[in-house]
């Protein structure tokens, strides 16, 4: 865990920065493997010191790892703090990940010698290639995910509601283990499939319907996400063609992913696929995204997208079309971009029939 932190101390240079604050959520979690802490000051010498509130106090003490725990008391003002350790420790240029406007005028105010510059993209820049605990935290997700999955595929039928199918396959993720979903589940059917994240979640599922099924597990803040299609009944022969195009799409995309490769290559192999099938127009969204501790992160694959794939980055790919008062077909996985080609970390099966 430490070579996290010092990793971002390795970065300052690159910004001419002498320190650091972070108040990210998951960037705190991320370098301190702690969930509770209010601020982590990251000075280029000695040691970081996380502010933490009594509630998580004790809590910190325990799980924050290489980091000075500080307790802010009831009444005491954070931003008073931090400004007095950075004046302390003469601090000059501190970069930041986010702060709110009250913080950052208060810093300045007090502090009139002391730059402070937005330098998000270094922690990010971190974030993006897992290390190996983090590959195990996310693995454990893709399996409760698939598990979620195969769990939907057995019991889904006309005549359940889409609520009543997202309740069931978020209760067999948490009984084998998930801390929780990475993002509220998408159950859409009939028409309702043809919005990428779903309608109300009250259509009672009929025969002859698609149903979108987009779900995620978390362990220990880590994500997964995948997105299966399923038929009701026998499919019409529109249903079965936009099914074997955006199978196609997704598997055309997953076999030219490696390191090295410029994102949007990537998502132009699945779009110019779908294009030369006649459906360019319905296919609305970016092929994929990031996961980690958020389910939506760097790198992007996209059309528009300047990022590089690189082993160890985690990335969905998930082609979609929708078709306005028809319905929709996606098809996704989380996969683990290796130096040659990726490895699909959920595994549910790829079927048009549950």
């Amino acid at each position: 865990m430490g070579s996290r932190i010092g990793g971002l101390e390795n970065l300052f240079a690159s910004k001419n920065l002498d320190g650091y604050l972070v108040t990210g959520e998951k960037n705190l979690r991320y370098l301190t493997d702690f969930l509770g802490g209010s601020m982590l000051l990251v000075p280029s010498e000695g040691d970081s010191i996380l502010f933490v509130y009594g509630v998580n106090y004790e809590a910190a003490k325990e799980e924050a790892k290489d980091v000075h725990v500080e307790l802010v008391k009831t009444g005491e003002d954070l931003d008073q703090m931090i400004s007095e350790r950075i004046g302390r420790l003469g601090l000059r240029r501190v970069g930041f990940d986010s702060l709110k406007v009250s913080t950052y005028l208060k810093i300045k105010s007090l502090l009139k010698e002391t730059e402070l510059e937005t330098a998000d993209d270094l922690v990010w820049s971190l974030r993006q290639v897992k290390d190996e605990t983090e590959l195990r935290l996310i693995k454990r997700a893709a399996n409760l995910t698939s598990r979620g999955m195969r769990k939907a595929a057995k019991i889904l039928e006309a005549g359940l509601t889409e609520r009543e199918v997202a309740a069931e396959v978020e209760y067999e993720m948490r009984k084998a283990g998930s801390d929780g979903v990475a993002f509220e589940s998408i159950v859409s059917s009939g028409p309702d499939s043809a919005f990428p994240h779903g309608g109300r979640g009250e259509r009672e599922i009929g025969e002859g319907d698609f149903v979108v099924i987009d779900i995620g597990a978390k362990v220990r803040g880590y994500c997964a996400d995948l997105t299966r299609t399923f038929m009701v009944g026998e499919p019409s022969s529109k249903q079965a063609e936009i099914y074997r195009i955006v199978k196609e799409a997704q598997s055309l995309a997953a076999n030219k992913i490696h390191a090295g490769i410029d994102a949007k290559e990537v998502d132009g192999a699945a779009r110019e696929y779908i294009a030369k099938m006649g459906y360019g127009e319905y296919f609305v969204h970016s092929l994929g995204h990031g996961v980690g501790l958020e389910v939506h992160e760097p790198p992007a694959l996209g059309s528009t997208s300047k990022d590089v794939l690189a082993a160890g980055n985690v990335v969905t790919v998930e082609p979609g079309l929708y078709i306005p008062k028809f319905g929709g077909v996606r098809i996704e996985d989380t996969v683990l971009i290796l130096d040659k080609g990726a490895e699909k970390l959920t595994k549910a099966p790829v079927s048009l029939t549950s």
